[in-house]
C-alpha cells in the first residue's frame, strides 16, 4: 500500500474539492437552500444532500515509518471525509475518482491526486538530502472483480515534485460476514527512474551534506505489501475500519542508504459515521 504522509493536507484537498462542487449540485437540482418550514433548516438540508452523497466523516489514527525506508515510526492523527456523488465521481482525502466504465465486474477509472513529498526535517537521518516538493498526481485504475477475488492495476504520473511514474498491481480476497467486511490482499509497486531517484538516490552533492554514501537508483520494483482490513458496520450509521499490513522493499529502494530498514509495517484505525 502507497504511504500517505501529511493527511491533514489530503482532507483540506477533499474538502476543498466538495465545496467546489456542492455549488454545482445544488444549482442542478434547482432547489433553492432556504430556512423555515418549508425548504428546512439548512442544517437539515446539508444532512439531506450528505445522505444521497453518501457522505462518511471520521478520524483516527495511523502509525507508520517516518518516510519510507525509516526505522523508527510516528502516529498520524487521520481526519477522514469521502463522498460519492452521482454515479460516476467519489471524492476522498486522496483525491477525485470518475469510474469511466463498467461492466460485468470491470471497471475504468480515471483519478486526480496529489504527492506532498518528502521533508528533510521528517527525521534527522534526511538531513542533507533537501525536501522533496509537492506534486499533482494523475492516473487510471483497472480492476476487475470476481467475487470473493478482485485485480486490480494502476498506474500513477507524478508531475512536479517527485516527477515520476508508478505501477501497482494487487490482489485481494474479500469475504462479507454480516455485518463484517474482511479483506486480505498483496500487491508489488514498480517505479520509473525518475521517481527512484528522487527518493531513493543520493547525488554526490547529497553525499557530501549527509554523509551517506552516493547512489544511483534505477527503475525497477520497489517493494512488495501484504495487507488485511476489516470493516464494521456498528449500524446504518457508525463505521469502524481497521487495517494492518507490511511492506517490503526490495531492488535499489531496499539497496539504498536512505533506506535504514526494509521492512515497513503499519497499521491504521478509523471510525467513521456515513450519513
Amino acid at each position: 500500500m502507497p504511504y500517505h504522509y501529511r493527511l491533514t493536507h489530503c482532507l483540506a484537498l477533499a474538502a476543498g474539492l466538495l465545496a467546489l462542487i456542492a455549488p454545482l449540485e445544488t444549482a442542478e437540482a434547482g432547489d433553492p437552500i432556504q430556512d423555515g418550514p418549508d425548504g428546512g433548516s439548512w442544517l437539515e438540508i446539508a444532512a439531506h444532500q450528505a445522505a444521497e452523497w453518501n457522505v462518511m466523516l471520521g478520524a483516527g489514527i495511523r502509525v507508520e515509518p517516518k518516510f519510507e525506508g525509516a526505522k523508527d515510526f510516528t502516529a498520524v492523527p487521520i481526519p477522514m471525509i469521502s463522498a460519492q456523488i452521482g454515479e460516476y465521481v467519489s471524492v476522498s482525502p486522496m483525491g477525485v475518482t470518475v469510474n469511466a466504465w463498467q461492466y460485468e465486474g470491470l471497471s475504468v477509472k480515471g483519478h486526480l491526486g496529489q504527492d506532498f513529498g518528502r521533508d528533510s526535517d521528517d527525521d534527522k537521518h534526511l538531513d542533507g538530502l533537501g525536501d522533496i516538493d509537492a506534486s499533482a498526481v494523475v492516473g487510471v485504475e483497472l480492476t476487475y472483480e470476481l467475487m470473493p477475488l478482485e485485480f486490480n492495476l494502476s498506474v500513477d504520473q507524478n508531475i512536479g515534485g517527485g516527477d515520476g511514474l508508478l505501477a501497482k498491481f494487487g490482489t485481494a480476497v474479500k469475504m462479507p460476514l454480516d455485518s463484517f467486511m474482511f479483506s486480505i490482499g498483496s500487491s508489488v509497486t514498480w517505479a520509473d527512474d525518475n521517481y527512484m531517484e528522487t527518493y531513493f538516490g543520493v547525488t554526490g552533492k547529497q553525499s557530501v551534506k549527509s554523509g551517506l554514501r552516493e547512489f544511483d537508483a534505477e527503475a525497477g520494483f520497489k517493494r512488495v505489501d501484504l495487507e488485511i482490513s476489516g470493516m464494521y458496520f456498528i449500524n446504518d450509521h457508525w463505521v469502524a475500519r481497521g487495517d494492518a499490513g507490511v511492506g517490503y522493499l526490495v531492488g535499489d529502494a531496499a539497496d539504498s542508504p536512505v533506506s535504514q530498514e526494509n521492512l515497513q509495517p503499519y497499521a491504521m484505525f478509523i471510525l467513521g459515521y456515513k450519513f
